[in-house]
């Protein structure tokens, strides 16, 4: 008689109206999408693949297992009480005191204050770094470039242009909301790059500049958006930023 197939379960949270890369991606790795929740700015999506069953040893085959592993243990005690004296010189101190660098002594190389300084200050935009200009055109918002360059550029400063995809009121806050960002001009029909977020913001927050600053900012808007690199959500695919300055265009 076959076994019952028993499964393993998982939900992902994607952005509302581009769920499908993630389930795509999900599929690959062997996950069957069973159903998904809406709420104002992410799916839910939950997804069920079977377990792999566990191999199963016929008992004289286990029992050889145990019996060899007790003979390697016991021979390791042997010798590990029968070897040679451990060394217990202070190596370091030694090689100190006679002068010579340890491994750990060695000098690391450290960059020029100057040029920290600089490469702190640049701002990462497509045209300077062509990395950036790569991750603002892909097709799926989940890929590893995502987190690639999150884990890479953290709290380094980027400058795109781009427009407000969705926002939403940030749970039942009045004045707070959460913005999903595209690069392009294409708003709510933006279909490649990032899923960039600003999380809990006010429209103060998003220090808006530029010629005929409007008075308040909807879906669709076009910005030249200037902000600091946070970390990518794998689950959510959602790439967060923090908002530095909002110029019109």
């Amino acid at each position: 008689m076959a076994d019952e197939i028993t499964y393993e379960y998982k939900t992902m949270q994607a952005v509302r109206g581009v769920e499908g890369p993630v389930i795509s991606k999900m599929r690959k790795d062997g996950w069957e999408p069973v159903g998904q929740t809406q709420g104002m700015l992410r799916t839910a999506l939950d997804f069920r693949r079977p377990k792999k069953p566990l191999p199963r040893l016929p008992i004289g085959v286990a029992a050889g297992v145990l019996v060899l592993l007790a003979g390697v243990i016991g021979l390791g005690v042997a010798l590990e009480d029968g070897g040679g004296k451990k060394d217990t010189s202070d190596k370091p101190a030694a090689a100190a005191a006679s002068g010579q660098p340890s491994v750990s002594g060695q000098p690391s190389a450290i960059p020029a204050p100057d040029e920290a300084a600089a490469a702190t200050a640049e701002v990462i935009t497509p045209q300077n770094d062509p990395e950036f200009a790569a991750l603002l055109k892909t097709p799926d918002s989940c890929d590893d470039v995502n987190r690639a360059f999150a884990a890479k550029h953290k709290g380094r400063t980027v400058a795109f242009d781009g427009s407000i995809v969705h926002m939403a009121h940030h749970g039942d806050a009045a004045t707070r909301y959460d913005f999903l960002l595209g690069p392009g001009d294409e708003g709510p029909k933006t279909g490649t790059g990032p899923a960039f977020t600003y999380q809990d913001v006010n429209t103060q927050q998003l220090k808006l500049t530029g010629q005929d600053v409007p008075a308040g900012v909807r879906a669709g808007d076009r910005f030249r958006f200037v902000a600091e690199v946070g970390e990518f959500d794998a689950k959510s695919c959602l790439f967060f930023l923090k908002p530095v300055s909002t110029e019109t265009r």
